[in-house]
């Protein structure tokens, strides 16, 4: 039994004596009424038991002394740091030496007897934690800090005036006995302290207390979740080491109720070689979700596991929750590439095949797919073949002249079907050069422009040329055709080379040509090699292709002429 617990029942004995001297029934007894004021202050109290004193009443106000366990009565002189007035308490200056018990007893004329007591420490600095009321911590956004029951009662009974305070700084224009903080952050944190002044005699005095305001984040309880594993199915390989992980999710800022673990056949994991389990609860931010994870670590798989059932269970604070997991044989990896390899390999084949004979499908499929524009295309010819013969020695004007006369004609006409018009072969005797020449370009699909070696000397030049080359002397059928294919693109052009460039490339031609060239090089005559002359080899193929789909109607004779 401590000091003040004895001297609570030395009071209670005096009392009971006092109160019933003829053995009259004990006085009623009130709870101990503490507080904690700083020094220099104004207290006003009044018993909260006691409403109001009426005529006949007895009522005196005593100090209880520790020391000798004896009691002092009260002055009731108001020139007195400490005196009473009726059932007020007033101490107008405190001191460290007011601290300790007061008793008030009470008398009616009926003989009703009450003891009201009061139990008072006085603080000397102001920010002793002892002086702090009732700390405020909730979840609210806008919370209310109302003045400690004392002080707002003081400045009830005495018309005083409130100040407010926060950390000891004054907060200016804040007069309210409860005060609002809006919109509450971490910021706002800290020690409110509400000050009443109030004037008693003339005189005036303050009155404080304080409280702490603490911001609590919001709680939401959410049904536990199991979001991690996802499949019912876990893959692991045989003798390796596995990490099996249960994450939980049960809400927003509610670590201690949110708990994760792994069971195994149904029963608790207990210690066992190769098993282990380790649990984590987080917090995320921003979002404050709260996730338990269990870690499961199986150093060796056995061929046992693959038939064991894991549990993954989720603990929130009201409902449990859990999924079954089982580990099943991971397949080997090495099908999976050898068929990725193999269908990258074929990818490529089959790309290198297309790159390769892309002119072999082309014509292939022209047979099954034809062009339904070519039903629409009623020209003669499929294409009106240009050649030079300028600057030519012997064996180059014989080359020109054989492949012109014979094999183009042998090979395009009579074994696929084309129709050409060649000067000198397929001119008219008498007729207007200039306008067969227009005609001709305008009834034909393709300009087929035959180039030679612009090398050799003058002297080696033939006087005598054969009437074919001869008619197809003169740049007309050049820029004619060279027309059609630039600027009205009726028509479009296949270039042949026969030999070698020579030394000045193609500087002799036209530059209309020349453009010509740089966008599609010529197919070049492989004369002399073996089977060049056959229809279906690689040059005729490269023609056919850049050929019309389909060659041109047959017309009847007088339809030409």
């Amino acid at each position: 039994m401590d000091t003040y617990q004895l001297l609570f029942l030395i009071s209670m004995l005096i009392t009971t004596s006092e109160c019933s001297d003829t053995a009259e029934p004990q006085c009623e007894v009130f709870d101990v009424e503490h507080y904690n004021l700083l020094e220099s202050e104004a207290f006003y109290f009044v018993p909260y038991a006691l409403d109001y004193l009426h005529d006949g009443d007895e009522f005196t106000w005593y100090k209880n002394h520790i020391n000798n366990s004896q009691t002092e009565p009260i002055s009731t002189d108001k020139n007195n740091t400490v005196y009473y007035h009726d059932r007020e308490l007033l101490f107008l200056n405190l001191q460290t030496e007011d601290s300790g018990f007061y008793t008030a007893r009470h008398k009616r004329p009926s003989g009703e007897c009450y003891n009201y007591y009061l139990k008072v420490d006085v603080y000397k600095e102001e920010t002793d934690r002892a002086l702090l009321y009732l700390e405020i911590k909730n979840s609210d956004q806008n919370k209310k800090v109302p003045c400690p029951d004392p002080v707002s009662y003081t400045c009830e009974e005495l018309g005083g005036t409130f100040t407010w305070k926060k950390d000891f700084k004054l907060l200016e224009g804040r007069h309210e006995a409860t005060l609002w903080v809006n919109d509450v952050t971490k910021a706002d944190e800290g020690v409110y302290t509400c000050t009443c002044t109030w004037t008693y005699n003339d005189k005036e005095y303050k009155s404080s207390g304080s409280r702490r305001l603490k911001n609590k984040e919001q709680t939401a309880h959410h049904k536990p979740e199991i979001i991690s594993p996802i499949d019912k199915e876990l893959f692991a390989d045989e003798g390796s080491l596995i990490k099996l992980n249960c994450s939980v999710y049960c809400g927003t800022n509610v670590k201690g109720n949110c708990h994760a673990s792994w069971h195994v056949d149904g029963n608790h994991l207990k210690k066992k070689d190769g098993y282990n389990q380790t649990t984590k609860t987080s917090i995320e931010t921003p979002s404050k979700k709260t996730i338990s994870t269990a870690v499961l670590t199986i150093e060796r798989v056995s061929a046992e596991d693959f038939q064991t059932k894991f549990e993954c269970i989720g603990k929130g604070s009201y409902r449990t929750v859990s999924g079954t997991f089982t580990l099943k044989q991971r397949e080997s990896i090495i099908p999976f590439v050898t068929g990725r390899v193999c269908v990258l390999f074929l990818c490529v084949f089959a790309a290198m095949l297309v790159k390769c004979f892309a002119i072999d499908l082309a014509l292939f499929f022209r047979h099954y797919f034809p062009l339904r524009g070519h039903n629409k295309d009623a020209r003669t010819y499929d294409a009106y073949v240009v050649y030079q013969i300028q600057s030519m020695d012997k064996v180059t004007e014989d080359s020109l002249c054989h492949f012109v006369t014979r094999i183009l004609p042998s090979v395009l006409e009579d074994k696929c079907g084309y129709r050409l018009f060649i000067q000198g072969r397929d001119d008219i005797p008498g007729e207007d050069r200039l306008e067969l020449v227009e005609d001709r370009m305008k009834q034909s699909r393709r300009l087929m422009v035959i180039l030679t070696s612009s090398s050799g000397s003058g002297s080696d030049i033939r006087d005598q040329r054969p009437a074919l080359l001869q008619n197809s002397v003169g740049g007309f059928d050049w820029q004619v055709g060279l027309h059609h294919v630039l600027l009205l693109t009726e028509m479009s052009v296949i270039l042949i080379q026969l030999g070698d460039t020579g030394p000045g490339g193609y500087t002799h031609l036209p530059p209309g040509l020349r453009h010509l060239i740089r966008k599609r090089a010529p197919i070049r005559w492989p004369e002399g090699s073996q089977g060049a002359a056959a229809w279906n080899s690689r040059f005729w193929k490269r023609v056919r292709y850049l050929m019309p789909a389909i060659p041109a109607k047959k017309c009847p004779q007088f339809a030409i002429i």
